[in-house]
């Protein structure tokens, strides 16, 4: 993280639109032809003892924040929240159903969304139903996105009471001028209220995202907002650039282009945090994810799922709700994204599932390349072959010699037996996986991704 900056002829160059590979292929070459009954048989095929990680999306929130690109909705009635969690624990009786007897959950996250704008009774009632469909291991990782606005102490009392032991808390940015341009008012007293009733009730793991490159942002603004999140001592912090879609998040036509940072100052912004991070003791793991030396994502392994960087290496993961999409060893499954169109599915008797993709052995050996480098900043052939086989290495080998015979900006470096990022590199790591992207295929005047930086 001391590196020298890049240039910035450099960092224009690699400031493209590339994606974030939280998976691989990417969830926009997710098709129809894999169909409920694909899933139905995949879910037939997992081994007795398989391990599973449960994803449950919450598409709600109390209002629309202007800058958010997730599938979700603002509502002020509890009606449209109700019905689905009756649809939602019909998919959960579903698909456990046809899991094997002898699996168990290591990981369960609950996103949105805002997974708080239940009621405590309703959380209640969801914890009890996962409770009774799934074997949930004793030593599970239970973790849910909250936003501090909505939340109160019975409601935190009802997170803790059902097994939640991780939260991730929304900041973005405690700048009031920053907050009304992306339409998320939220103070940092609130915020630390939040946090402390989770603390004053054992949750010990708390982690907070920060976002840069929206409207009005400065080094100046975001360190003081990076002051302020570091008086409250949170054990992860994630730090992502913002992905500024309009053409696909409606709601980010509210924002103001004009006063959004540029490829330059967002790159700016990104360094000078990540570097005062590694100042507070903070582990950079990844390209945006940092943690404190005694949290378990500083030393653990690093493993890429769509959540982000985790921990988690269950090879099963199993989405619920609308738009969550889950993977098994013979590809991705995602449910119809709407919240009308999941629960017709449902209440027709059937799974939510609306496409998908199944994967081949070459799907697989580039998803591996790919998600080596954005975990580990490096892919190695000898990996690959221990993986893959002879063939398949040879392939690779070929790809980074001509990843390395491209390179003029430094960021890449030839290792024994394969390449890694240079320091000064790594925020560039999604223009080097690009390289190993076989669908990759910009069309003009079709933005599907956010800038890599």
């Amino acid at each position: 993280m001391n590196a020298p900056l890049m240039d910035p002829a450099a960092v224009l160059r690699r400031a493209e639109r590339l994606p974030r590979y939280t998976s691989y292929p990417t969830a926009n070459h997710f098709t129809p032809e894999v169909t409920a009954e694909d899933y139905a048989a995949w879910l037939g095929l997992l081994p007795e003892d398989a391990a599973l990680s449960l994803y449950l999306h919450v598409p709600f929130c109390d209002s629309l924040c202007w800058y958010c690109a997730c599938s979700t909705k603002a509502t002020k009635r509890y009606a449209p929240i109700a019905a689905y969690l009756e649809r939602l624990e019909a998919e959960v009786a579903k698909v456990a159903a046809r899991v094997p007897a002898g699996h168990g959950v290591r990981h369960l996250h609950w996103g949105g969304g805002s997974p708080d704008i239940l009621t405590a009774q309703d959380i209640r009632r969801l914890g009890a139903t996962l409770a009774g469909a799934f074997r949930l291991a004793p030593d599970l990782e239970f973790a849910i996105e909250v936003d501090p606005r909505l939340m109160t102490g019975e409601k935190a009392d009802s997170l803790v009471g059902v097994g939640v032991n991780r939260i991730s808390v929304g900041v973005q940015d405690f700048d009031p001028q920053v907050q009304r341009a992306i339409g998320r008012m939220q103070s940092f007293d609130v915020t630390r209220d939040a946090v402390g009733m989770f603390r004053e009730r054992g949750v010990r793991s708390i982690n907070m995202d920060l976002v840069y490159g929206l409207p009005h942002q400065t080094e100046v603004t975001l360190m003081q907002t990076l002051e302020q999140v570091l008086e409250l001592m949170p054990d992860r912090i994630a730090l992502f650039g913002y992905a500024h879609l309009p053409q696909r998040a409606h709601n980010q036509r509210l924002i103001d282009e004009r006063v959004l940072p540029d490829a330059l100052a967002r790159y700016a912004m990104s360094q000078r945090l990540a570097r005062a991070l590694v100042a507070a003791g903070y582990a950079p793991r990844g390209i945006d994810h940092f943690a404190r030396a005694d949290d378990a994502l500083a030393t653990a392994p690093l493993n890429r799922n769509f959540q982000g960087y985790t921990t988690d290496a269950a090879e099963h993961l199993i989405g619920l709700g609308a738009s969550a999409i889950g993977k098994l060893p013979q590809g991705y499954v995602q449910n119809a994204v709407g919240a009308r169109e999941y629960m017709e599915a449902i209440d027709r008797g059937d799974l939510a599932t609306a496409r998908g993709f199944a994967l081949t052995d070459d799907d697989r050996l580039h998803a591996f390349v790919i998600e080596r480098l954005m975990c580990d900043f490096d892919i190695s052939t000898d990996a690959v072959r221990d993986a893959f086989g002879t063939r398949a290495a040879a392939h690779v080998q070929d790809e980074i010699e001509a990843v390395l015979g491209e390179d003029g900006d430094g960021i890449v470096e030839r290792t024994i037996d394969g390449l890694r990022m240079t320091v000064r590199g790594r925020p560039f790591v999604r223009s080097i996986c690009a390289r190993f992207d076989a669908y990759l295929n910009p069309e003009p005047g079709v933005v599907r991704h956010s800038m890599a930086i």
